[in-house]
């Protein structure tokens, strides 16, 4: 716009910029020194604890997010209590004597009019979402009253149908006692069921027995399963690719798998140091987050085998389960040591309203970052994490285990016939079988 200066307008001039590469010599120079210091002040802002919401007394079990509400979170702990969260002040608004013993697993109504929990006294509870009002006693909706301790339970996606498992995998109608079919495959416990978020009427579920089972409800009988070397813990459905689910493994790896070729996984995710416990998927369906025994939780990006990041603190113990919020922004881990913690899921992501000038700024450092990416010095400083003295010495110890199983494996074909040691890749060496 022109300027007006003593009831003058003088237009502005315009400033040429020619793009010709001959004219600027350097640009790539002083682009790489942008990079770098743009990747190092993103390690400086890295500081991706939030808060620690206390309030339990015992080691937390389980935690369901709210199907409509970005602010609510329900956690279930070790001592049969369940807490309702809001997560803007952070503090627990509402309290629940749910069960005796354990909280075993909890879900949320598609709706978000009630929830569901299942504990070691055999019972599933329905419970109102809402709070009390005066005077009005905390008793649940429905209770069902089960021959067997249920260790797991989903709500499925659009219909008042619910699953859970234990010595089987029983869907309900919310309406009803007694499960509308049993499905089983074999003869040992069922730790964890999921129901497919996309194709709503598929269900997966990892038994003790080493087995991951797939089931479809409208043939009401199992599909497939796949055994692998060790126990899958929990498994947890790609929320955009409805064949896509990432299981979460003894052998302190992840596996990603498509469930039309069971017979590979897409991708072996390797860098926790011991069992994983738990894993939930980002809302876009690009990463996801792990939680280990290991005291630690990492960040997955689908394709790729290692972690992008890695949350810890001093006092966090064993970490049994983990939710990423709706809004892809936090991160939710609760742990042995009675504390639910929240992180944020960029570690250097700078929360609140961004200028234009911070947001312009902020895209053009990303692009920066993505185009000198490769380069050693740039590489280096992204990808350096300090680590627990516990988890760097395990890291380096198991290095150092693999490197002496490759070279045996090496020696052992260099002086055997040739052909009679078949190469295995690392994705098929943990499957045994699959089974139709």
């Amino acid at each position: 716009p022109p300027t007006r200066v003593s009831n003058v307008c003088v237009p502005l001039a315009a400033v040429p910029r020619n793009y010709d590469p001959a004219l600027h010599p350097f640009e790539v120079a002083r682009e790489y020194t942008r990079a770098l210091n743009a990747t190092k002040l993103e390690r400086v802002f890295a500081k991706p604890f939030l808060s620690s919401l206390d309030g339990h007394r015992d080691g937390v079990n389980c935690m369901a997010k709210h199907p409509k509400s970005l602010s609510t979170v329900l956690s279930g702990a070790c001592d049969g209590e369940v807490k309702i969260w809001n997560l803007t002040r952070r503090q627990c608004i509402r309290t629940i004597r749910a069960h005796e013993g354990f909280v075993r697993g909890m879900c949320a109504r598609f709706c978000g009019t009630s929830f569901f929990t299942v504990g070691d006294d055999k019972t599933v509870k329905q419970w109102k979402m809402d709070s009390l009002e005066y005077g009005e006693e905390e008793e649940p909706i429905h209770t069902i009253l089960g021959k067997t301790v249920y260790t797991g339970i989903d709500h499925h996606w659009k219909e008042p149908v619910f699953a859970t498992c234990g010595h089987q995998v029983d869907i309900w109608d919310e309406q009803r006692t007694s499960p509308k079919c049993s499905l089983t495959w074999g003869f040992d416990s069922i730790s964890s069921v999921k129901f497919n978020p996309i194709e709503t009427y598929l269900l997966g579920s990892c038994a003790s027995d080493r087995n991951i089972v797939l089931y479809d409800m409208r043939k009401s009988t199992p599909l497939k399963k796949v055994i692998l070397n060790m126990r899958t813990n929990t498994l947890c459905w790609n929320p955009m690719e409805a064949f896509i689910f990432t299981a979460a493994n003894e052998d302190y790896n992840l596996y990603t798998f498509d469930m039309r070729f069971l017979e590979s996984p897409v991708m072996v995710h390797m860098d926790h140091v011991s069992a994983v416990l738990d894993v939930d998927y980002s809302p876009t369906g690009k990463e996801f987050v792990s939680a280990s025994f290991d005291k630690s939780i990492r960040i997955f990006p689908v394709d790729k085998g290692r972690s992008r990041e890695v949350y810890h603190t001093k006092r966090m113990q064993h970490v049994i389960t983990v939710k990423w919020t709706s809004d892809n922004k936090y991160i939710l881990c609760g742990s042995d040591e009675m504390n639910i913690r929240l992180w944020k899921a960029n570690a250097s992501e700078k929360l609140g309203v961004l200028a234009p000038r911070e947001k312009a700024a902020m895209n053009y450092n990303q692009k920066l970052k993505e185009k000198f990416q490769f380069h050693p010095q740039i590489r280096r400083i992204a990808q350096h994490r300090h680590l627990p003295k516990s988890i760097y010495c395990q890291v380096k110890e198991q290095r150092i285990m693999r490197e002496a199983c490759r070279r045996k494996e090496l020696n052992r074909r260099k002086h055997s016939k040739p052909g009679s040691v078949p190469f295995v890749s690392e994705r098929k060496k943990h499957i045994v079988a699959v089974v139709k």
